[in-house]
């Protein structure tokens, strides 16, 4: 290898799906804004499983720009999975993503660099402004206000889906973050280090969203049961509300039965409708529980697999580098 080494140099990581039509405008864009502001960059491209000829352009690229280091997923994991990918093999002082259809303005990118050379060892740029339909805004701002209450992770408004860190978060991410069934935003922000926050307007999008909502809904669940025990717990809570509830309701149905003629406050209480209701209720119920218990247990047991969150193909880099 030889990349170039630099006390500042940054790690520049692009996720790449089926890009070969958006791949070459954000590279060419990404390297003028960086080589205009004078930032020594690598640019790691990752291709997570595309159909078409983007690990082709990524050859290409690299062959014209030694600074552009080209990767392949063994499959497609989704974007989060490539930003721990791409933590794992940077050669930066700080890494930074950035979508391949160029949805994080550039000023934003070279704004939380010069936060970085400022000493700030973490900086998160979040939205201010959606536009992906009222369905999906609805979701979008919906999930992260369950989040920011349930959760032990607090996110900005709007939410984030992308960061500059230090060296020094990349090598904890690396050596110390398994990279299962959670995304790079949440382990980040709950390490600390007093992030800084930086709002942009997302610029608007050419043509469909790669995102499926199957994806997002995955991720949601992923992120939030990897950073709230509050379903957990809220099981306890419930069974002992139902318990207590229950021990209020004998004395009244014992009363019922033998003194008010099975009638409770006016109304019939028949011995077979009380027991079919209370049944079929605390039947659901404990379905209910012991689905969010599995869902904790699901990923207890794909943690313990030792599985890797992702691979890395091993023809990834040029021999000769």
């Amino acid at each position: 290898m030889n990349t170039e080494t630099h006390p500042k140099l940054l790690s520049l990581l692009i996720p790449a799906f089926n890009s070969e039509k958006r791949l070459r405008p954000a590279y060419e864009a990404l390297r003028d804004c960086l080589e205009k502001e004078n930032i020594p960059f690598e640019m790691l491209i990752i291709d997570d499983g595309s159909k078409d000829n983007t690990w082709e352009l990524m050859q290409t690229l690299a062959a014209e720009d030694s600074r552009v280091r080209p990767f392949r997923m063994s499959r497609n994991y989704t974007s989060p999975y490539v930003h721990f990918a791409g933590m794992s093999v940077c050669q930066g002082a700080c890494i930074t993503f950035m979508p391949d259809d160029l949805q994080r303005p550039l000023e934003t990118m070279v704004e939380c660099y010069r936060i970085w050379e400022r000493g700030h060892k973490l900086v998160v740029s979040y939205r201010t402004s959606r536009n992906d339909g009222w369905l999906n805004d609805l979701f979008s701002n919906t999930y992260y206000r369950i989040m920011n209450a349930l959760s032990e992770v607090t996110f900005p408004p709007g939410g984030a889906d992308g960061f500059l860190a230090d060296r020094e978060i990349i090598d904890i991410m690396n050596t110390r973050i398994r990279p299962i069934h959670t995304s790079s935003v949440v382990e980040v922000l709950r390490l600390g280090f007093d992030p800084v926050f930086v709002p942009y307007d997302r610029p608007s999008r050419p043509g469909k969203s790669r995102w499926t909502w199957k994806k997002k809904v995955g991720l949601a669940m992923d992120t939030f049961f990897s950073s709230s025990a509050f379903p957990i717990r809220a099981i306890t809570y419930l069974g002992l509300g139902i318990s207590l509830l229950c021990l209020l309701a004998i004395p009244l149905l014992i009363y019922a039965r033998f003194f008010a003629e099975s009638e409770l406050f006016g109304f019939a209480i028949p011995g077979w409708t009380t027991i079919i209701t209370l049944v079929a209720f605390f039947n659901g119920l404990v379905l209910f529980c012991l689905g969010i218990v599995a869902e904790y247990i699901w990923r207890i047991y794909e943690e313990v697999k030792g599985r890797p969150g992702f691979l890395l193909r091993k023809e990834n880099e040029r021999d000769e580098r």
